[in-house]
């Protein structure tokens, strides 16, 4: 693993924003503030999704760059994010976030492999509930986290989805 590459700035401030998107995984709904990205919404499970509240305001502008950049990641021209990130969370999940993004593009790592370059090598359950609330999946790679196995586990937006970025950035998606 590698320095983290993406920087989390406080959680968002202001009205908060929001766009959605296709995407080959489903409707994305990116939300922020206007300055940075967080969160990142896929469809849930079931094919439904987000429930916008009323107060949330439609505006696409703000996340022109996300969205050029997931463009680019789901046509594989683009391996690593540049964007300003801000999600909400406990000092120990924005610590497993950050932990995320220095699993290179293509690579996997255990849960016990992110513990220990945490430097907590015992808490693989900790990093795992931390990694299943990442509230920008793609952009923070969560999905790039497997069961020391092997084996694919839990994913947010279902294990075929998890499948799908894995085989994309292997260069096998379908």
């Amino acid at each position: 693993m590698r320095a983290p590459t993406a920087e989390f700035r406080a959680p968002l401030d202001g009205p908060t924003r929001y766009t959605t998107m296709d995407s080959p995984v489903g409707l994305l709904t990116l939300v922020g503030d206007g300055e940075a990205l967080g969160a990142l919404f896929t469809l849930a499970k079931d094919g439904s999704s987000l429930s916008v509240p009323a107060e949330w305001i439609a505006d696409p502008a703000p996340f022109a760059e996300a969205v050029r950049q997931l463009d680019a990641y789901f046509a594989g021209e683009l391996r690593e994010f540049d964007l300003p990130l801000a999600p909400s969370g406990t000092e120990w999940q924005r610590k497993v976030w950050a932990g995320l993004t220095t699993i290179p593009y293509g690579e996997t790592a255990s849960y016990g492999q992110l513990a220990e370059e945490l430097g907590r090598p015992t808490a693989s359950r900790a990093v795992g509930m931390a990694n299943g609330r990442n509230p920008i999946s793609i952009i923070v790679p969560c999905h790039r986290v497997i069961g020391a196995d092997g084996t694919l586990t839990g994913y947010a937006g279902g294990l075929e989805r998890k499948e799908f970025l894995l085989g994309l950035e292997a260069g096998r998606a379908a």
